[in-house]
């Protein structure tokens, strides 16, 4: 059972000057708060991709080289790399390199993205969103067991009997994970390739999508896949502290980011009866002292035989401090009782 914690990097908005945290100051915390991971045993980084003015990362992955520089053991990922909108043969070339830097800890969570700015800056229609994932995955999976690649697809550029370089250490391969946010057909994809699944749950009762892991592992098997090699996260908002006062106070950071993604998308705003909701036992929100996250993540570990937890804990850009202790007690109160 592996533990990690995921960002997004969220800029705090300065309701006075009206103007967003500055983003270096927020990747120099992230560094910090990733060393100070490793130094207390969290098994895996993960780093999303965003292109807005409320978040701070848009290259997941020049955080995560400058995070192998200060870290040991600690694997660090992309949670996740947009891919429908990337290239899949510089996606390959930068975590190779990523995992060459780091000695073999290089990740990548693939995901459509709930976001979509990345399309019409990358030139990409969404007309085409579901066509551009599954062709840009076919060609980043073959990239990744075949140095010399031939493939050709409709929206792309057809290679032939070309090779792709750096090579990742373990035999060119890097672990790729596919991320869902709970569409059948998505886990039916990943199931079929064999592909280690990541499921976000953010909102609602995570008994909800037990039916939908049971019908990854279903699938999995089916396509003669080896269950020894199963492996299935759980992605979920989490954050840790054993003052109460935190945890009633993290509240407004968690509602200011909510809200100013929900306005967007025609949401109500969200009610402190959602956040105690949330917090409950059968609620998708993983906030508390280390005790109450702990036997949080057991009870999800029961109900779906996971293999990892990421908990992302940046929702809202709690205070430096704040979030430090967080990752502190994550690691050495929560992890031990979970593992």
């Amino acid at each position: 059972m592996e533990i990690g914690i995921g960002m997004f990097g969220d800029l705090a908005l300065d309701q006075k000057t009206g103007k967003y945290k500055n983003a270096g100051i927020k990747i120099r915390e992230i560094l910090d708060q990733v060393k100070l991971m490793d130094e207390v045993g969290i098994d895996v980084f993960a780093m999303g991709e965003h292109h807005r003015p409320d978040y701070a990362v848009s290259s997941p992955e020049m955080v995560l080289a400058a995070a192998a520089s200060i870290t040991k053991n600690i694997k660090l990922a992309s949670g996740v790399t947009v891919l429908s909108s990337s290239e899949p043969v510089k996606v390959y070339e930068d975590f190779a390199t990523l995992d060459l830097i780091s000695d073999g800890r290089a990740e990548i969570f693939v995901g459509r993205g709930s976001f979509i700015e990345s399309f019409p800056l990358y030139g990409y229609s969404l007309n085409d969103y579901e066509e551009l994932f599954d062709e840009k995955l076919e060609l980043l999976l073959k990239i990744n067991s075949e140095e010399n690649v031939s493939w050709s697809g409709k929206l792309r550029a057809p290679m032939q009997n070309q090779t792709v370089y750096p090579r990742a250490k373990n035999n060119g391969k890097l672990p790729i994970w596919r991320a869902v946010g709970g569409t059948p057909q998505s886990l039916l994809s990943a199931a079929k390739l064999g592909m280690p699944l990541v499921v976000a749950i953010i909102g609602g009762m995570p008994i909800q999508f037990k039916s939908l892991v049971d019908f990854y592992k279903q699938e999995y098997l089916k396509a003669g896949h080896d269950a020894s090699e199963m492996q299935i996260a759980i992605h979920s908002h989490t954050f840790v502290s054993d003052d109460k006062e935190v945890i009633d106070g993290y509240f407004n950071n968690y509602k200011s980011q909510m809200d100013r993604i929900g306005g967007a998308r025609g949401w109500a705003p969200f009610t402190k009866m959602q956040y105690e909701g949330g917090r409950a036992k059968d609620g998708a929100l993983f906030i508390g002292n280390a005790d109450e996250v702990a036997d949080k993540i057991n009870y999800i570990k029961e109900i779906f035989g996971i293999t990892r937890f990421v908990g992302h804990m940046d929702v809202g850009d709690p205070n430096h401090d704040i979030m430090m202790k967080s990752i502190e007690l994550f690691g050495e109160k929560v992890a031990p009782k979970v593992r």
